[in-house]
């Protein structure tokens, strides 16, 4: 199953400046507003107006701020239009969107500005395939700026053109560092172009419309959007589970297809090869050549994408974790619809050495999503929530007598609240959960009411910043409660807000009456806090015990998406108990800091993580050919020691038994070995051993070699039962990250 972006940025690859050209003709496109699309463009901002919960910190002068964004959704990479554009639309437009929009239901803005966009695109274009006619050196020392989403625009036209010349040599080194012929490097640079051409005419007023009343929504916050008639009418049959896909959130940044979401038990996730940030660079049916997508309108790679249950789709993408933009990975997905068994909850019972060495059973329960009955697309299944699982799984780990347990959440992107609240529930007597604050200052508190718990003794959360809503939500109560200790990456995603979806007919007796098709709007209505009265948003939930992680490095958090809601705290709800002791606190801290100095787990993650940190902070990429070379070859040296320190790790992992709830999973699926013989009669090694990689992976067992965060939080969680013999690190009545006799 395949979702589209929520918010159709079309950021087609930059392009710059007019030139007169011969053989490359503007599109003739001319847009109107149809009166329907006008009565939901004035029922947009009286939402937001109304509902949003953030509605009173922005103003009609704010709306301004519109032009420049929309600007950036055309050309992200600030390489087409020129500031002295920004300044001229600004002047033209910024002072009067709020009316023109709320009063008018006017959006003519969004076509005059795309307008000037597709004269630029056009005969930017035209200068391309010019200049890819040239010959390029790649033998000077130069360098080029690959992200200037947060750059200036071009100030003049000689800018732009330098810009642009460096921009093309970047793309056709990058096919070299492929393996690509200078020809076919070219060729395909050439081809890249043609299409963006081919897309930009093909653009309808309805795309315009909704990138534009988007941008409006944004404005609020990050989450807040409108979908327009085609983009809701999808939206609906992706609720319902019916598409057939590789279960992937799919959105657009620049002109480029970027994985948004892995969805819990679908194919992708299924396979551990696709991962959130990744890029995809092509699409191939089965044993088909490959299409390049990128400037690809997102339904029709979309549509590429899904398919018959049962056939496969190879990916070629460029890693998230790729430091080197020419890094490329084949990814073979057999496409089906998604799953409930293969999103369950499942757990493991652990052997972890103890103090004296011999083993203590420890259990991990791995939580992908806060599911509940009306995921299950089966309907012949027994219905399952994420709670229930839970329960289940907790006592079979009880059965196999575990002493401690594990609450693995990372990569749990949320779900149901009631789940979130249930779950909560198994581990501690009842008491609130979660605050949700509405835009009208009303609080509720959500409460569990449940006596008895499935579990009561040490407990650990781990986490990481793709940790978001209700995963916050628990690790954030658990922890207010004192019940367990949150273990992973500084803090979670931070996303601390409840959105709604409004269908713009309900909202507007006008659009009622109409025969035509409408489209929706989500808005932001609510906002979580903790039972402490501490929001989740933006901040999320901070570990007690932070582990090094790459993740910190990544652009994955609240705070990196614009507009976003500020942090904030409110009264806090009465509950029967307190963090962690300090005590507790800094004893468990220290030993794991100890473990973190001395073992060699951690010398190989802080290795991958510096480097990774470094390539990350070379803002600038050389345009020249050797070095390039010299730089993938120390990457890929780098890699393959990194390999090979994992293997002799991989001897240390800790034995495990699996329960697993529901049928056994499907075979997985990994990518073909490549043929011996490349295109330039050249055999990549390295592609050979990225897929042997890949083919290893998928092989491996649920819980995967090295898992150092999960190694060093099974013995955390051993440190606190240690801790717990001493009555010293009691508090009150019970030992530590236990559940407080009841009273």
């Amino acid at each position: 199953m395949i979702f589209p972006s929520t918010l159709l940025r079309r950021c087609l690859a930059p392009c710059l400046l007019a030139f007169s050209v011969s053989g490359l003709l503007a599109s003739d496109l001319k847009f109107s507003t149809p009166d329907t699309l006008s009565t939901e463009a004035q029922t947009l901002v009286t939402l937001l107006e109304q509902a949003h919960y953030n509605r009173d910190a922005i103003h009609s002068g704010e709306y301004a701020q519109v032009v420049p964004e929309y600007m950036t959704a055309l050309d992200g990479q600030h390489l087409f239009f020129l500031e002295s554009d920004k300044a001229d639309f600004v002047n033209r437009f910024g002072k009067n969107v709020y009316y023109n929009v709320d009063y008018l239901g006017k959006i003519d803005a969004a076509y005059d500005i795309f307008y000037q966009y597709d004269d630029r695109v056009t005969a930017r274009i035209a200068w391309i395939f010019g200049e890819l006619k040239k010959d390029m050196d790649f033998t000077v020392p130069e360098t080029f700026r690959v992200d200037r989403s947060k750059s200036p625009w071009p100030s003049t036209s000689v800018e732009a053109d330098e810009l642009w010349r460096k921009r093309l040599k970047f793309e056709v080194l990058a096919e070299l560092l492929n393996k690509k012929t200078p020809e076919k490097a070219r060729e395909v640079v050439r081809k890249r172009y043609e299409r963006m051409l081919k897309n930009v005419g093909e653009t309808e007023g309805s795309e315009l419309a909704e990138t534009f009343l988007s941008t409006i929504a944004g404005l609020y916050d990050p989450h807040s959007t409108y979908f327009s008639a085609d983009t809701y009418e999808d939206f609906g049959i992706q609720m319902k589970l019916q598409l057939v896909g590789i279960g992937a959130m799919l959105g657009l940044e620049d002109d480029t297809c970027t994985v948004r979401e892995i969805v819990p038990g679908g194919p992708a996730d299924l396979g551990h090869q696709l991962k959130p940030n990744d890029k995809i660079i092509e699409v191939a049916q089965d044993q088909g050549e490959p299409v390049e997508i990128i400037g690809m309108k997102l339904r029709k790679i979309v549509d590429q994408i899904r398919g018959a249950k049962g056939t496969k789709v190879r990916l070629i993408v460029q890693p998230a974790e790729a430091t080197d933009s020419s890094v490329r990975k084949e990814i073979v997905i057999t496409r089906d619809v998604v799953k409930l068994d293969s999103a369950r909850a499942r757990a493991a019972a652990f052997q972890v050495p103890g103090p004296e060495g011999k083993p203590v059973t420890l259990g991990v329960v791995t939580l992908p999503a806060f599911y509940g009955p009306a995921d299950d697309g089966d309907t012949d299944a027994d219905k399952t929530s994420a709670s229930e699982d839970v329960a289940k799984l907790l006592v079979q780990l009880k059965q196999a007598n575990v002493q401690g347990v594990v609450l693995d959440l990372r990569h749990n992107g949320g779900g149901y609240l009631s789940e979130a609240i249930e779950l909560a529930g198994l581990f501690i007597h009842k008491g609130p959960v979660v605050q949700v604050k509405g835009y009208d200052g009303d609080i509720q508190v959500d409460t569990d009411k449940a006596e008895n718990l499935s579990y009561d003794g040490p407990l650990a959360v781990l986490v990481d910043r793709f940790s978001a809503s209700a995963s916050e939500i628990v690790a954030g109560a658990l922890k207010d409660y004192g019940r367990a200790v949150v273990i992973g990456d500084s803090s979670t995603h931070g996303k601390g807000t409840v959105q709604a979806t409004f269908e713009m007919k309900r909202i507007s007796r006008e659009l009622a009456r109409s025969s035509a098709k409408t489209g929706a709007a989500k808005i932001t209505i609510q906002k979580f806090y903790l039972p402490d009265g501490s929001s989740t948003q933006l901040k999320g939930v901070v570990s007690d015990i932070v582990l090094p992680s790459i993740d910190e490095f990544l652009p994955i958090g609240e705070s990196d998406l614009p507009h976003a809601l500020v942090w904030d705290k409110i009264k806090t709800s009465p509950f029967n108990g307190k963090p962690i002791d300090s005590k507790v606190l800094a004893r468990l801290q220290e030993d794991s800091a100890a473990r973190q100095s001395s073992l060699e787990e951690f010398t190989y993650v802080r290795k991958y993580v510096e480097w990774f940190k470094q390539r990350q902070a070379e803002k600038l990429v050389s345009l020249n050919l050797e070095e390039r070379r010299k730089q993938k070859a120390a990457d890929d040296t780098f890699r393959k020691a990194i390999k090979a320190e994992r293997e002799l790790l991989a001897k240390g992992d800790y034995p495990f038994k699996e329960f697993r709830l529901g049928p056994p999973l499907p075979p997985k699926v990994v990518a073909p070995k490549p043929a011996a013989a490349k295109a330039d009669g050249a055999k990549d090694a390295d592609e050979d051993q990225e897929l042997a990689d890949a083919e290893e992976e998928a092989n491996a067992d649920t819980y995967g070699k090295v898992d150092v965060p999960l190694r060093e939080a099974l013995r955390i969680v051993d440190d606190a039962i240690e801790l717990g013999r001493n009555h010293e690190y009691w508090a009150s009545d019970h030992a530590p990250l236990t559940a407080a006799a009841k009273g």
